[in-house]
């Protein structure tokens, strides 16, 4: 898998997941790699407990936001399951 450097893991596994073609299955299945999820947990954890920096916490509110869409994909997609 390419991954583009110049965005944060978690994004470029989002982005790759749906370059690479998708079907409403995969969507639902669509996970954050464990390294992924560990990152974005970190960031929240910080965020309650320490602070983060601004282009951290711009970066958490970006995640939250995609995460959200994601969320909405997957139940459109669902849809498309039970249509078919």
């Amino acid at each position: 898998m390419t991954v583009a450097t110049n965005i944060p893991k978690a994004y470029a596994e989002i982005v790759e997941f749906f370059a690479a073609g998708t079907t409403p299955q995969s969507i639902i299945d669509f996970q954050l790699s464990d390294e992924g999820k560990e990152y974005i947990e970190d960031l929240i954890y910080r965020y309650k407990t320490e602070g983060l920096t601004k282009d951290e916490q711009k970066e958490l509110d970006q995640f939250l936001v995609l995460e959200h869409l994601i969320t909405l994909i997957k139940a459109r997609a669902h849809s498309y399951i039970k249509e078919g």
